[in-house]
C-alpha cells in the first residue's frame, strides 16, 4: 500500500504544478483567468467536459448502482454514452459564437446578456449556486471516502487533503488549470477504469462466467429493471435516467462553460469526436465493475464503496495508486470545475454585478480567488457532517441544474421568440418542481421521475411564457441578429451594428 500512496503524492504534486504553471501563463483579466482567454483545442475541450461533468459519482454512485441494481444502472450510462456529443453539437458551436458577441464572460452573465434581464441573473445565480454547492459537497465526501478506504487514514483527515489540493490548483490557475488538470485526470480516469475492469473480468473468470456466478445470486440484477424487477414499465423512471446524463446536463453551467472557452466554434465538432470515443471506453465500465463486485466482494455494507474494494482485491498495490488516482481525477476533475463556477458566479454574478460595480478586472479576479477559498471551506465544513450518499446528492443536483438551465441554455441559441418572461418561468417551474418531486419521493407514487416532469415543466413553461409575452416583452433586434450570427456556420463577423442598442454596444468586447 505505500506503493499506492507514494503514486497518489505523485499525482496530487502534478496537479499542483499544472496550477502553478497556468497562474504564470494566466494574465490579470477575468477571460484569462475564467475562460483561458478562449484558446481551448478539440482534445481539451472534449475531455475536460467528460472528466467535469462525471464526477466521483461514476466511481461511487454508479458502482453502488451495478451492486445493488444489476443492469439497471446501464439506463444512465446509456443517456451519458451521447451526452457529450449531444451537448457540443446542440449548443457547443452557437454559445461559443453568441457569449463572444454579446461579451459574456460567465455562464449565467450570457442567460443575462441574451434575455436582456438582471433579474434573470439573479435568479439563475442563486439556483445555480444552491445546485452547484450540493454538487460539489457530493464531490468532496466521495475523494475523504476513496482516500480513506485505500489509505487507511481517517475520513476527516483525507476528506481534508483532498479538498486542499483542489483549491491550490484552482485558485492559482483559475480556468486554465481547471481545463488542463481536467485533460490529464480524464486520461487518467480512463487507465484507471479500463485496468480494473479488466483485473475484475479476469478474477470472475469473463464476462459470461461472471454473468453465470451473478444468475446464480440474482438473475434479474442481469436485467434492466432492478433486483426486484420494481422499474419493470416503469418507462416513466426509465426516461428520467436516460435524460439526467443527456439533455439534462446541457443545463450544468460548469459544464456549458467549457463551450465558451473552445478557441473558435469549429473546435466543437472534433471535440463530439473525442468525447463519444472517450465515453465508449469509459462509461459502461463502473456500472459492470459495480455488478461484477458481488462476486469478488459479497456482502457489502457500503455498496459505494464497491469499486475500491474491487480495486484492492485484484490488483497488485501499485496498481492500487494508479486506480485511486482515478477515482481522484474523476472527484477533482468535477469539484474543481464547480469551485471555479460556483465562485466566478459568487463574486461576478453575484457581488461584481449587484453590489460592486464599480471594480476593475483585476480586483474580480482577486475576489474570484477569495470566494473559492470561501466556497472551499463552505463546503468542507458541509461535507464533515456526512450529509446523505454521494449518489443521492451528486442525481439530485444534477436534476435541479438540468430542470432549471436546460431549456433556458437550448432555447438561448435555437428559439428566437425565446425573451425574459419565459426563462424565469422556465428555471422556476423546473427547479421547483424537481425539488419538491426528488424530496417528495413522488417517483415511487407516480411512476415519473424527477428529471423527466421537471424537465418537461421546464420547457412548457419557456414556451407558454414566451408566447404569452411576445407584445409586452419582445425580444431585441439585436439579440436575434446575434442569434442568427451565431446560427451561420460562417465566422461571425468582425464588426456588428450596435450602437442603436447601448447595453448590448457596452457588452461587445473591445476591437469587434
Amino acid at each position: 500500500m505505500n506503493i499506492a500512496i507514494t503514486f497518489l503524492i505523485i499525482y496530487f504534486l502534478a496537479m499542483i504544478l499544472i496550477g502553478i504553471w497556468a497562474m504564470k501563463k494566466s494574465g490579470n483579466d477575468s477571460e484569462d483567468f475564467l475562460l483561458a482567454g478562449r484558446s481551448l483545442g478539440p482534445a481539451v475541450t472534449a475531455l475536460r467536459l467528460q472528466s467535469s461533468s462525471m464526477s466521483g459519482y461514476m466511481f461511487a454512485g454508479a458502482g453502488s448502482l451495478g451492486y445493488s441494481s444489476g443492469y439497471f444502472g446501464m439506463w444512465y450510462a446509456l443517456g451519458d454514452l451521447g451526452g457529450g456529443v449531444l451537448n457540443l453539437s446542440i449548443i457547443g458551436r452557437r454559445m461559443r459564437k453568441l457569449t463572444k458577441i454579446l461579451g459574456s464572460i460567465s455562464s449565467i452573465e450570457y442567460l443575462e446578456n441574451r434575455y436582456q434581464s438582471s433579474a434573470v441573473r439573479m435568479v439563475a445565480s442563486i439556483l445555480a449556486l444552491g445546485g452547484l454547492f450540493l454538487y460539489l459537497m457530493s464531490q468532496f465526501i466521495a475523494g475523504g471516502a476513496g482516500l480513506a478506504s485505500v489509505t487507511g487514514i481517517s475520513f476527516d483527515t483525507a476528506l481534508i487533503i483532498a479538498v486542499a489540493v483542489i483549491v491550490s490548483y484552482t485558485f492559482l490557475g483559475g480556468y486554465l488549470a481547471v481545463a488542463y488538470t481536467d485533460f490529464v485526470q480524464a486520461i487518467v480516469m480512463l487507465i484507471g477504469m479500463v485496468w480494473v475492469l479488466i483485473a475484475t473480468l479476469q478474477a470472475v473468470g469473463g464476462l459470461t462466467a461472471g454473468h453465470q456466478q451473478i444468475e446464480a445470486i440474482n438473475p434479474n440484477l442481469l436485467t434492466m429493471f432492478g433486483a426486484d424487477l420494481e422499474y419493470q414499465n416503469q418507462w416513466g423512471l426509465i426516461i428520467g435516467a436516460l435524460l439526467i446524463f443527456s439533455i439534462g446536463y446541457m443545463g450544468w453551467p460548469h459544464v456549458v462553460v467549457s463551450h465558451m472557452a473552445m478557441k473558435k466554434p469549429s473546435v466543437s465538432r472534433m471535440a463530439g469526436v473525442y468525447s463519444t470515443a472517450f465515453n465508449l471506453l469509459f462509461i459502461p465500465a463502473p456500472y459492470l465493475v459495480g455488478l461484477l463486485a458481488l462476486i469478488v466482494v459479497p456482502n457489502l455494507a457500503a455498496p459505494e464503496q464497491a469499486i475500491f474494494e474491487v480495486a484492492k482485491t485484484v490488483l497488485p498495490s501499485f496498481a492500487v495508486g494508479i486506480v485511486m488516482a482515478a477515482v481522484m481525477a474523476a472527484i477533482m476533475s468535477t469539484a474543481d470545475a464547480l469551485l471555479l463556477q460556483a465562485s466566478t458566479i459568487a463574486s461576478r454574478d453575484l457581488v461584481g454585478r449587484f453590489f460592486l460595480k464599480e471594480v476593475s478586472e483585476k480586483t474580480l479576479v482577486k475576489v474570484s480567488r477569495i470566494t473559492v477559498l470561501v466556497m472551499a471551506l463552505g463546503g468542507l465544513t458541509m461535507a464533515l457532517l456526512q450529509p446523505p450518499s454521494v449518489l443521492f446528492l451528486a442525481t439530485f443536483a444534477a436534476t435541479v441544474l438540468g430542470a432549471a438551465f436546460a431549456p433556458a441554455y437550448i432555447c438561448a441559441v435555437w428559439w428566437r421568440k425565446a425573451n425574459k418572461v419565459g426563462a424565469l418561468a422556465s428555471m422556476l417551474a423546473g427547479s421547483s418542481v424537481s425539488v419538491v418531486w426528488k424530496l417528495g419521493d413522488l417517483g415511487a407514487v407516480t411512476g415519473l421521475d424527477p428529471m423527466l416532469v421537471g424537465i418537461v415543466c421546464s420547457t412548457v413553461a419557456m414556451i407558454v411564457g414566451s408566447l404569452l409575452t411576445q407584445k409586452s416583452h419582445p425580444v431585441s433586434a439585436h439579440i436575434l441578429d446575434a442569434i442568427d450570427s451565431a446560427a451561420s456556420v460562417t465566422s461571425t463577423r468582425s464588426t456588428r451594428d450596435v450602437k442603436e442598442d447601448i447595453d448590448l454596444s457596452t457588452q461587445m468586447p473591445e476591437g469587434r
